[in-house]
């Protein structure tokens, strides 16, 4: 007999695989999943309620020492249970006093999040100002860049015209119009749509019109949705949106970012922005964080760590950190040597629940996102 510590990662496949009864592979699967929750501003009184509702079906809700005598009004407090507790918990709080109500809505959001592929978003450039110099190109060469990342595995590939590096400058639609223009209409005219979906990085609606009547399906908007009439030309196009979470804008954004808690305000900003998208009729959006965004580092690594946070809102994640400097800031070096740590980052983030990976380099990407799918897949039995 030989006894081994496994990490299951697909659990319903690894039981089917098992040979349980199909009736239980459901039950099995919630109780293999474990989530730890940090729950802040909770009232005592909900927390002495939601402890004793964990304790009573197996789970554990931590908090400080004073809370049973009441001694603060309002406490932190981390829920540690799996998907079956957290699904029970949800039916239980929902009759009860002090926010309840309001917690057992959330705890059903972090156990109803699906599992999707991944998809590899390739970066093209038409400035000359973007920060990894490899990434812009012309007309001339655009057609064979583009060639090539669809036949390296590119699943999207996002152009831009304008850039957003720290310090950037905007400039005016035209401008940016003219830059893109070229490779819009490559794009349409060799029908490269057919071949893998495109995404403008843009916040200009009369050039996000132009990429849209010319096969592009996806507004990728790092000012969230900030302008209505992006949000209005999307929804009649029906487009996917990439709502991006960035403080300030680009020429301010790094002049020493400043949160509360980052986490809060990045779920906040989504949710309003969210609710904005959806008035508007946008039905598929896609989040992301905004790494290198008004953030620095800790405020990058925190929401690395937490990518998984941000499933709970229902829609797919996009990880972005292709060769940024938060990875100079933790092993120096120059832009052209951090692609070790841009793969280190995307590879974790996936393993946190992004879906979609924007980067520079398609076929790295897809070979090591092929690797870790393997190992994620492979079962001991």
């Amino acid at each position: 007999m030989d006894i081994y510590k496994i990490s299951i990662d697909d659990t319903k496949s690894f039981y089917t695989q098992l040979g349980c009864d199909k009736g239980g592979i459901n039950i099995l699967s919630k109780k293999s999943s474990l989530h730890t929750l940090l729950i802040k501003n909770l009232h005592v009184g909900a927390a002495n309620i939601l402890k004793q509702d964990a304790l009573s079906i197996g789970a554990e809700l931590a908090v400080p020492t004073g809370v049973i005598v009441a001694r603060d009004e309002y406490v932190n407090a981390v829920l540690i249970g799996t998907s079956k507790h957290l699904e029970v918990l949800a039916r239980k709080e929902l009759a009860q006093p002090f926010g309840l109500k309001q917690v057992a809505k959330k705890l059903k959001s972090f156990i109803s999040t699906k599992q999707v592929p991944v998809k590899v978003m390739g970066v093209l450039n038409a400035n000359e100002d973007s920060f990894f110099k490899q990434s812009r190109f012309s007309q001339k060469d655009a057609q064979q860049k583009l060639e090539t990342m669809i036949d390296d595995g590119a699943d999207i590939i996002d152009i831009g015209a304008v850039s957003s590096r720290p310090g950037s400058l905007p400039i005016p639609w035209q401008e940016e119009l003219t830059r893109a223009q070229p490779i819009l209409d490559v794009i349409y005219e060799q029908k490269l749509y057919e071949k893998v979906k495109f995404s403008l990085d843009s916040y200009e609606p009369e050039v996000l019109k132009y990429a849209l009547d010319r096969g592009f399906t996806i507004v990728n908007d790092i000012t969230g949705l900030t302008n209505d009439e992006v949000a209005r030309i999307a929804a009649l196009y029906e487009a996917d949106v990439v709502i991006m979470h960035m403080q300030n804008s680009p020429d301010t954004m790094q002049n020493s970012p400043t949160y509360d808690d980052v986490i809060v305000e990045v779920s906040q900003f989504f949710k309003e922005r969210i609710e904005k998208a959806e008035s508007f009729g946008i039905k598929k959006i896609i989040l992301d964080v905004g790494i290198g965004f008004g953030k620095d580092l800790h405020h990058n690594l925190t929401l690395l760590k937490n990518m998984e946070h941000f499933l709970s809102f229902g829609h797919e994640v996009l990880i972005g950190a292709s060769r940024k400097s938060m990875i100079d800031k933790i092993t120096p070096c120059e832009v052209q040597d951090r692609l070790p740590g841009t793969l280190a980052i995307h590879l974790d983030s996936i393993k946190r629940g992004a879906s979609i990976v924007r980067c520079h380099d398609v076929k790295e990407h897809v070979q090591a996102i092929k690797v870790q799918e393997s190992i994620l897949k492979s079962e001991i039995l």
